[in-house]
């Protein structure tokens, strides 16, 4: 598969932002002292730990 730079530089951009949400919804439910909002913010983190997934196995 042939990818401008232009067309990486987006793939990066999104792979930065899914990552930056997985850790920001992760520290959340490190800080959460309710379980309910804890798992909530943990089954958050995991989806946008699969959109990473997904968007970087486009790159292989």
């Amino acid at each position: 598969m042939d990818i401008s730079e232009k067309e990486l530089s987006v793939v990066q951009d999104l792979l930065n932002e899914e990552e930056l949400l997985v850790k920001k919804f992760q520290m959340l439910a490190n800080h959460s002292k309710d379980e309910t909002i804890k798992q909530q913010m943990l089954s958050i983190a995991d989806k946008h730990q699969g959109h990473f997934n997904e968007i970087y196995s486009y790159l292989k």
